[in-house]
């Protein structure tokens, strides 16, 4: 079996990793949030942007995460096509959660299922990028590791779901992001701790593309969307209902007869 390494890059790939999977996190419950404040076009636009935050950034977090990994004996090539299917796949599985959660008439339903398919989207994802793997040799995996990092996935999506509904105010925000980073962390790592390569002699050359070449470029135009979206939102103003606060919902009192009482009083 093959000698990995997993910290080729030294601390800065698996530190940059998790930074990452913070800011999409953080991006992604804050837009949840403003998700559940707002109604028809405005809420699915919040809830498509937390979509496209939360799973943005989770794959920006492998792939990173991946430059530091590396196998003794081999060079390491990736499966365009395969690269980009994983991305697809994290945006539409996280979308899916997102949106049961923003949509459910049950909060406790919601989460479980939500919490669920995005678990084993975020699991798809990763071993989708690992079978864009290219190498001299064989991948196989160690199937306890594997469920493992399937259940630390589906619980964290969990939790990450449960905090957009809960958590309030920019601490409880900050220190919920902070725990998914970690989660999502976890969960990568417990992941690649299941891997199993068997060297091959090298008969021809590698197919795919290097990780500098392809995945590097691609992860720093996602970190720089995470980045700016994060500023819009928090230069954005807070939606607030407008329904209730001055006029009864459903009433068929005016506000300029409202204006009219009172005035009137003494």
């Amino acid at each position: 079996m093959a000698h990995l390494h997993h910290f080729g890059a030294g601390w800065i790939s698996p530190v940059l990793a998790y930074a990452m999977a913070c800011v999409g996190s953080a991006l992604g419950l804050r837009c949840t949030v403003r998700a559940l404040a707002a109604e028809g076009r405005s809420r699915r636009n919040w809830l498509l942007t937390a979509t496209a935050a939360i799973g943005s950034g989770i794959w920006t977090m492998h792939f990173i995460a991946m430059l530091g990994f590396g196998v003794a004996g081999s060079a390491i090539r990736y499966d365009v096509p395969l690269t980009v299917l994983s991305l697809v796949v994290a945006m539409a599985v996280v979308g899916a959660g997102v949106l049961t959660v923003g949509y459910g008439r049950s909060r406790a339903r919601s989460l479980l299922l939500g919490g669920l398919g995005t678990g084993i989207g975020v699991g798809a994802m990763h071993y989708l990028g690992m079978a864009a793997l290219r190498l001299n040799g064989s991948v196989g995996y160690d199937p306890t590791l594997v469920a493992l990092s399937l259940a630390i996935a589906v619980a964290a999506a969990t939790a990450a779901l449960w905090a957009a509904l809960e958590v309030r105010g920019t601490a409880g925000a900050v220190i919920a992001s902070l725990v998914m980073g970690i989660a999502v962390s976890s969960m990568h790592y417990t992941g690649m701790a299941a891997v199993r390569i068997t060297l091959a002699p090298a008969r021809e050359a590698l197919d795919g593309v290097t990780a500098m070449d392809f995945v590097f470029p691609l992860a720093v135009v996602l970190g720089s969307f995470l980045f700016l979206a994060s500023a819009f939102v928090a230069l954005s103003p807070t939606a607030r209902p407008a329904r209730g606060a001055a006029v009864g919902v459903g009433s068929s009192r005016t506000p300029e007869a409202a204006v009219g009482r009172a005035t009137a009083k003494p």
